[in-house]
């Protein structure tokens, strides 16, 4: 029966803890329209730490500070933009899911079609390359060799008789 009460105990604990562990982030809006954008701006802005995971999805201890941000300053009246630009100095242009095109990120927008234009720029000059070692060498040859080359081909031409032309000789 104390086996009992004690695993009942442990069980009881174990799934409060995992409880406590799953909490739900519970924000009270003055109105619609904030509730709406506070759900825009929590599906548009990245977790720094999950990566590629919005922050309305995160459960990690930074989203919930985000998520937490981002309500503060919807309900003090900040417009989205002034609330996206707060937290890309916070967290930097990765929390945004478009960053601006801006020197530091050139390399991130421009970067694949760079890289793209480089491999088509070595695939031409590789084929270039190839056609050029595959065309034929012409040859142009002197008197005597092309003399003896008409003798070969003469002497060619009169000896190619089939097997039957043979047989009847």
């Amino acid at each position: 029966m104390i086996k009992q009460l004690l695993r009942l105990a442990v069980v009881s604990l174990m799934a409060l803890s995992a409880a406590a562990l799953a909490s739900i982030d519970v924000y009270e809006f003055s109105s619609e329209q904030k509730r709406a954008e506070y759900n825009a701006l929590t599906k548009e802005l990245r977790c720094p730490k999950c990566q590629n995971q919005d922050i309305a999805d995160s459960n990690s201890p930074i989203a919930q500070d985000m998520r937490y941000q981002v309500h503060r300053l919807i309900e003090e009246g900040k417009s989205p933009e002034t609330v996206v630009e707060y937290m890309v100095e916070r967290f930097g242009d990765f929390v945004t899911y478009k960053p601006k095109i801006i020197p530091a990120t050139y390399l991130l927008w421009f970067g694949p079609f760079a890289l793209v234009g480089l491999g088509l720029v070595v695939v031409l000059l590789l084929s270039n390359k190839r056609r050029k070692t595959n065309e034929p060498h012409l040859v142009e040859l002197d008197a005597s060799a092309k003399e003896r080359l008409a003798n070969m081909l003469d002497d060619t031409d009169g000896s190619q008789k089939t097997s039957s032309e043979k047989g009847k000789e």
